[in-house]
């Protein structure tokens, strides 16, 4: 008697690996065996596989007792279908999804109508029931099982491919470009190797605007389109700019069909305004016919359009009224990238009726958390991508696209874990003890990333690792502290170094500094920058300090910085001003020549007093208004009131502008009551900038000091215009402390020893900034190249963006392994592995 149960028939195998349970199966059933499930349990492999004879048999039996069933379509028995033995097809089949697959119906016998009565459909029993669906199950079990088995097993032979594919997954990339692009890569590539090849294949696959140029020379109508919210009129706004600037405001027309939206023609009204191009507003097909036949003579016309849901009835009348006009309209689709990729895929396939998309605009980029989606839209559409929108502001955020830059930022490293894509390690079902933890494993792709990264830093932006190793060499060599910068980097986060060995660290480095590069004084500078907490907005002042060469203006060290709340700005101790501490304590430092305080203001009378009684030496602003009593002829004057007798003009540059400085100085004592009599006088220095063209007086400024006439008024004066000058080079702090991890939480440790890093590294930076020479600029260019940031004809970095660019020099060379004092053909070895 035939066995119709396929349960009955299959056979469970048990063993520790799924290596061994084949084994026993192929030994008890044969070469021929079907595996019809494969789990693990508490035993180790649990294997359910039957004969396949006995799988054919069972189909037959299913078939004849559904045959009473007349007017039900039969289903092809499973063992029809084209399916391999397990065994056999594992290593030659290739990785399919799991899914299960039904057996296709045949069409139901016709059926002679009568008119008197239709012939009854006889219902199927329910053992034909249970039997179907019982191979319905196992048939879809099957193939998922074989899908499965054959996708392990490719992992275990190329686990570069697996990781490459959770990536590109992760990234926001589909199950099908992704996989579509794995299967042309070769095999035994290590994971850095394969990201490469992935990077260049979506590079030369993603369609992109060929020449801005040309679209701009040949003009026409353009409409924006898409989803609600997906930044048409910002968009609309930033395109008419870039236009403006290439040929006029009276070349270019604005329309909007948005009469639904409240303000939407307020909002690129105003726009228009600002730009001087005139908005136009259509509410159907007769008046955009009608607005596009007077513009006739405008080059371009942009039209912003009313957002609609892809799935909006009315969208099909928007296009219709689009395409039916009497001038050509050329649909642009914005592609908001925060959506998923589904979502970019319907909206793609809504939009596209009608007649073809001339392109598309990605927007929102810069919220993005899984940017691949968008590429994998233009790239599977073939929709070609014209600009990149990233921020609200007109028209900088917009940029023309770059396919190189675009995958880019697709594999850029994330501030945070995401929440929603399970991680490499969660992914991976190796027993445990047959490898590497899921930390080191975690730890290895991280290690992998970022070489590969930098890697391609060295290629992409770099050029070649010969400009890379000459530039980190010239920087070394310089003079302007950057190994220093690069050893104080690494311990910025390091809890075994305390902050008294590095204040030690600064002090032997300032030091050094002075005595290479001062004369006769070292000039000290204070400052004021205001920071937060990172997560709480707590508020605090940092008290900063540099010191200058009194010979180039230049900030040599940043030997101590202090940090306080911000209610102690308004604090009425006088030692807890700005100055004060810090007066102080770099007075009685071992510094070798003597220091020359540059203050913003007058100090009080005071520390006046203090200060003269110690010997301390200084500069200040005052004020016009401030009393003194000419120490000639004994009179009283305000400041600006003096009898200066101002000397020759030397030339000078005032705020990126030729200009002339005039100095005169008088002996004075201040007048301020019986407590100055004890005041020995002082030196009173004005200094007067002019235009060097009109002789227009742009700035004037007294000066304060009680050095003696070892200094002339002139170096006095420029003293003054290097202390006003390193003002921005104390507001570097901010940035520093930013890339360095931020001011943390009020109890954190490291929080003054992130603050002492970042402004000795600000020295470095501030003296690349102002080094001359041809090796400077090329420092700088790769340095702002480093940062991802274009810079336009030749402009020089910002000091934030070099400060930037010089933070991912020192993670590169870590990365790579170098010393910063490494022969150059090391780094040139590293990137030729890439």
């Amino acid at each position: 008697m035939t066995n119709t149960d396929v349960r009955a028939s299959a056979r469970r195998f048990f063993a520790a690996t799924s290596r061994e349970a084949l084994r026993l199966v192929r030994e008890a059933l044969g070469d021929e065996a079907i595996v019809l499930s494969n789990r693990a349990s508490a035993q180790g492999v649990e294997i359910v596989a039957m004969v396949e004879g006995e799988v054919a048999q069972a189909v037959a039996v299913a078939e004849r007792a559904a045959e009473p069933a007349a007017s039900v379509a039969p289903i092809a028995p499973a063992a029809s279908a084209p399916v391999a033995p397990a065994m056999q097809a594992a290593p030659q089949a290739a990785p399919a999804a799991p899914i299960a697959l039904q057996p296709a119906a045949r069409p139901a016998a016709p059926v002679a109508e009568s008119p008197s009565a239709a012939v009854p459909a006889v219902a199927p029993t329910a053992s034909s029931d249970a039997v179907l669906n019982e191979l319905h199950s196992m048939r879809g079990m099957l193939e998922e099982q074989l899908a499965g088995a054959l996708w392990n097993d490719q992992q275990r032979q190329d686990p570069a491919r697996g990781r490459l594919l959770r990536t590109l997954l992760g990234a926001g990339f589909s199950a099908r470009l992704s996989r579509a692009m794995l299967e042309k890569l070769p095999t035994g590539q290590t994971y850095a190797q394969g990201l490469a090849f992935a990077r260049s294949e979506l590079i030369r696959a993603m369609p992109v605007m060929q020449d801005e140029e040309a679209l701009m020379r040949q003009g026409g109508v353009y409409a924006l389109m898409g989803p609600t919210g997906v930044g048409k009129t910002t968009t609309t706004a930033k395109l008419a700019a870039r236009c403006v600037m290439r040929f006029g405001a009276d070349k270019l027309a604005l329309v909007t069909t948005d009469s639904f939206r409240i303000g939407a023609y307020e909002q690129l009204r105003i726009y228009g305004q600002i730009l001087g191009v005139p908005v136009y507003a259509v509410k159907d097909a007769a008046d955009l016919h009608l607005v596009l036949q007077d513009l006739q003579g405008k080059h371009m016309v942009l039209i912003d359009t009313v957002g609609m849901s892809q799935r909006d009835r009315a969208l099909s009348e928007q296009i219709a009224m689009l395409c039916n006009a009497r001038r050509p309209v050329k649909r642009m689709l914005l592609l908001n990238a925060t959506s998923h990729g589904d979502t970019l895929n319907e909206v793609v396939h809504a939009y596209r009726q009608g007649s073809d998309l001339a392109g598309c605009i990605f927007t929102k980029v810069d919220e993005s958390t899984h940017p691949g989606a968008l590429i994998d839209t233009a790239i599977r559409h073939r929709l070609p991508v014209h600009y990149v929108s990233s921020g609200q502001k007109v028209p900088e955020n917009l940029m023309v696209a770059d396919p190189a830059q675009l995958v880019d930022s697709v594999f850029q490293p994330r501030r945070h874990q995401p929440l929603f894509v399970p991680p490499e390690t969660e992914m991976r079902e190796a027993p445990e003890g047959t490898g590497p933890s899921a930390g080191e494993l975690q730890a290895q792709a991280e290690a992998d990333r970022l070489r590969h990264q930098y890697q391609n830093l060295i290629r992409a932006m770099a050029h070649d690792a010969q400009e890379l190793a000459g530039t980190a060499a010239s920087l070394s060599g310089a003079g302007i502290g950057f190994d220093t910068a690069r050893r104080l980097w690494r311990r910025a986060g390091d809890e075994h170094i305390t902050q008294q060995a590095l204040l030690q660290v600064l002090a032997a480095q300032a030091q050094s500094e002075i005595a290479s590069g001062c004369s006769r004084h070292v000039l000290a500078v204070y400052g004021r920058v205001s920071l937060r907490t990172s997560e709480g907005g707590d508020a605090y002042a940092c008290h900063s300090s540099l010191l200058l060469s009194d010979r180039s203006g230049l900030a040599i060290a940043a030997p101590n910085q202090w940090l306080s709340t911000a209610g102690t700005r308004g604090s009425m101790d006088k030692r807890r001003r700005a100055e004060a501490r810090q007066v102080q304590w770099l007075d009685a430092q071992a510094n070798g020549k003597p220091v020359v305080h540059l203050l913003g203001r007058l100090p009080s009378l005071e520390a006046l007093q203090e200060w003269q009684a110690q010997g301390l030496r200084w500069l200040a602003r005052a004020s016009a208004v401030t009393g003194v009593i000419d120490a000639q002829g004994g009179q009283s004057y305000a400041l600006a009131r003096l009898p200066f007798d101002y000397g020759d003009a030397v030339a000078i540059t005032h705020r990126g502008k030729p200009a002339v400085r005039r100095e005169a100085h008088l002996q004075v004592l201040l007048r301020a009551g019986p407590e100055a009599a004890e005041l020995k006088p002082l030196r009173c220095v004005a200094v007067r900038v002019m235009d060097a063209r009109t002789h227009k007086i742009l700035a004037q400024h007294y000066l304060l000091s009680n050095l003696e006439h070892e200094v002339d008024a002139a170096q006095l004066a420029q003293w003054h215009g290097w202390a006003t000058d390193a003002e921005a080079c104390l507001r570097l702090m901010r940035q520093g402390v930013q890339l360095a991890g931020g001011l943390g939480e009020p109890g954190d440790p490291a929080m003054v020893k992130r603050l002492l890093v970042a402004g000795q590294v600000g020295t470095t930076v501030w003296r690349l900034m102002h080094a001359q020479g041809e090796w400077a600029a090329r420092a700088r260019t790769l340095l702002g190249q480093l940062t991802g940031r274009t810079l336009r004809g030749g402009q020089a970095p910002s000091g934030n963006q070099l400060y930037l660019g010089v933070t991912k020099l020192f993670l590169l060379l870590d990365a790579l392994g170098t010393e910063s004092t490494a022969p150059t053909r090391q780094l040139v070895a590293v990137a030729n592995e890439a």
